[in-house]
């Protein structure tokens, strides 16, 4: 085409546009009125506008900011929250008769068409500051590609319907509303999202702290984002620098500064600071507890009945997440594993903490940095919790589980020092001594279980579970059956932590499953709550964008009797004084707890309670706790020629309860009913008589609770 056919173009072009607008002058003197308007069918039309994806804050249970999540980094603020210098700048460069013309400038729309029309393309916009909203919102709205090429069209078609919406948009809001509107949805880049993200993104400082020469920078960076992001490269950062220097010079030719303020500002460096974006999990001090945060409202029909509406509730929403996240307490256990293992270990240590009651969990904890540098030995998923909030495949928990057949036995009758006598061996004397769930017949005369060191003789309730004798487990659990043991521990909410079905052997009271420190913490807070079973929780309470609250109360129940669990829990205690921790000792209050060790330890627990707190230590191998046992290891600066669950998790718990707990007043266990579990009914221990001593005395033996077991170690 010509030049005289492009001014030709140009000249009908524009005249359309003109024939086609009757706008009122918001601000201006007088009014526009174009006869044709009608007979074009150029009137306003309704622009639906969806919230503006927010930034999801998350906070502890003191109110200290702890993470954030987004699909766009944005923070929305007021147009008083943002520096008039600010105002000035975007104004100056974007559209300087903004309080003067309606929804288009048509001085600046007849000259971007004259420039587009020979050019043979659209080289400028001419775009109003109402109109670049419109654009923007329909950028944002955008669910497909198609859409979002619509929006972007470099067609005359797209600025008419622009114009429809902008004319809307006019009729709608006043001027201010407006730029506030456009401030915060337009893209500045490096990711930054409106204006008080940019400030922040580039500068490290709000909006309303803006100077001339950031104010520039910001207003020059609107206009093509991608090409002048100064986080890119250098090339996009000298860009940027002449793009403000523009700026400047608009600002001085309009009068809005004096020349000396625009030299001025011209000699400064770009400054951009390249702050982080804050966000995600990676850049939290919590990051596992922010994981199990993150994942619970992408994957609870609670927070939204699709993934799409969840994952858009979460980071679109600008919600305020209250948690249970207990700072002093995550600070303890923080302090505590670091203590004992350290960050460049192969094994990894990790621990959770549960309040019984509430099933709110205090605080979750690892030996390892969150991230995706293997050389750092960084983790990228959640070890202390289960697959659904991010985990993986867990540990087998060991020993730990012996409490659930206890339990069992506690609630079909037997008394604390009820028992028989096991040997140092036991095999299972038929397929049909243990029934699965299914009523199958799982029980493997082909398999004799062992205990680590002896163990064998004559044993109760409590000297079973002191002395953690597999032997007497396995055959207390052939007693008591397999399924109602099964049974007992999902009461307590026991459940693999990789998500498939328990698995339901004869073994399944030494532990065979693999688990995570919340699963298996959370079940001994029941203990500690008289047998009233809480599902984990973690939120709080959820504020939206326009100040609306949910709350969210724990969701409890009465998973066993509260005598039976006082039982347990009397029991329980003993495993500080008389069992396998008490070569580690107790912590001063009531507790009771359970160490842990898998076969040739592959990996260590601990798991115990009081009636405030309860928390769960594991420890193992990620890279396969089978092929890499916690055998002749260095952990923490120490050898170790084999780890049990007193080695490691056990003095983890310890220190982490002690500063947890600290200043906190301590609850006592309700005392066993003794009437109803004291002393033994039909499995008393046999009385032994012997000849008398030269003294004349008779000796017997009517039980073992006052056995000296401190030298026996985790059989489990």
């Amino acid at each position: 085409m010509s030049s005289v056919a492009r001014l030709t173009a140009a000249a009908a072009a524009a005249g359309v546009v003109a024939a086609a607008i009757a706008l009122p002058a918001v601000g201006g003197g007088g009014a526009m009125f174009v006869s044709a308007s009608e007979d074009l069918g150029i009137k306003p039309e309704q622009l639906k506008e969806p919230p503006l994806a927010e930034r999801t804050t998350v906070l502890d249970a003191k109110g200290n900011e702890i993470a954030y999540f987004w699909e766009e980094y944005r923070e929305s603020v007021p147009l008083a929250q943002v520096a008039d210098i600010m105002k000035t700048a975007i104004i100056s460069i974007e559209d300087f008769r903004f309080y003067e013309h309606g929804a288009i400038d048509i001085e600046g729309t007849v000259r971007a068409l004259a420039k587009n029309a020979t050019s043979g393309g659209i080289a400028q916009g001419g775009s109003s500051i109402t109109q670049q909203y419109v654009k923007q919102v329909l950028l944002n709205s955008a669910t497909s590609d198609k859409e979002r090429n619509a929006a972007l069209e470099a067609s005359y078609a797209r600025k008419l319907k622009e114009l429809r919406y902008a004319m809307a948009i006019e009729e709608k809001y006043t001027k201010n509303e407006i730029l506030e509107k456009y401030l915060n949805i337009a893209y500045f880049g490096a990711g930054a999202n409106g204006v008080e993200a940019a400030a922040r993104r580039f500068f490290g400082v709000s909006a309303s702290e803006l100077t001339l020469s950031q104010a520039a920078t910001l207003a020059g960076a609107v206009q093509d984002p991608n090409s002048t992001d100064p986080n890119i490269g250098k090339a996009q950062q000298k860009r940027l620098l002449s793009r403000r220097n523009v700026v400047l010079d608009r600002m001085a030719e309009l009068k809005k500064i004096t020349p000396e303020e625009a030299a001025e500002a011209k000699k400064k460096k770009l400054g951009f600071k390249n702050i982080a974006i804050p966000g995600g999990c990676g850049a939290s001090n919590v990051p596992y507890f922010c994981m199990y945060v993150r994942n619970e409202v992408l994957s609870n029909p609670i927070f939204g009945k699709t993934a799409k509406a969840r994952s858009q509730f979460l980071n679109r929403g600008g919600l305020t997440i209250q948690t249970t996240l207990d700072p002093k307490m995550q600070t303890a256990a923080d302090k505590a594993i670091k203590k004992h293992v350290f960050a460049s270990d192969d094994p990894v240590a990790s621990e959770a903490l549960v309040e019984p009651g509430t099933g709110a969990i205090k605080a979750m904890a690892a030996s390892r940095k969150y991230g995706n540098n293997k050389r750092k030995k960084e983790m990228s998923f959640n070890v202390v919790a289960d697959a659904v909030h991010g985990g993986g495949t867990g540990f087998q928990a060991g020993s730990t589980f012996k409490t659930f057949t206890l339990l069992t036995a506690l609630k079909e009758g037997m008394k604390i020092n009820d028992g028989f006598s096991v040997g140092g061996g036991y095999t299972s004397p038929y397929y049909s001594s243990f029934k699965n769930c299914k009523n199958e017949n799982i029980g493997d005369p082909s398999h004799t279980v062992t205990n680590d060191e002896g163990g064998g003789g004559f044993k109760t309730l409590q000297t079973g579970t002191w002395q953690s004798v597999n032997t007497f487990f396995v055959q207390l659990e052939q007693k008591v059956g397999l399924c109602d043991t099964i049974q007992t521990a999902k009461s307590l909410g026991i459940k693999r932590s990789d998500g498939l079905p328990l698995q339901e052997y004869e073994t399944f009271t030494l532990g065979i499953n693999e688990m995570d420190p919340v699963t298996v913490a959370n079940a001994y807070a029941s203990i500690g709550a008289r047998g009233k079973y809480c599902a984990p929780m973690a939120i709080t309470k959820i504020t939206d964008r326009d100040g609306k609250v949910k709350n969210y109360k724990p969701k409890c129940k009465q998973a066993m009797d509260a005598e039976v669990a006082d039982a347990a829990a009397s029991i329980l205690s003993g495993v500080f004084t008389k069992g396998t921790m008490s070569s580690v000792g107790g912590i001063g209050r009531p507790a009771g707890g359970k160490t842990g060790t898998t076969d040739s330890q592959a990996s260590a627990w601990f798991a115990g309670f009081t009636p405030n707190l309860a928390g769960a230590v594991s420890i193992g191998d990620p890279r396969g706790a089978q092929d890499h046992k916690l055998n002749g290891v260095t952990i923490g600066g120490r050898y170790f020629g084999s780890v049990f669950g007193a080695s490691i998790p056990g003095p983890i718990w310890k220190d982490t309860m002690l500063s947890a707990l600290k200043g906190v007043p301590a609850d006592e266990f309700t005392p066993v009913n003794t009437s109803r579990f004291g002393g033994c009914g039909s499995g008393c221990a046999p009385v032994e008589r012997t000849e008398p001593d030269d003294e004349g005395d008779v000796t017997t033996d009517g039980g073992l609770d006052d056995v000296d077991i401190a030298d026996f170690g985790d059989q489990g």
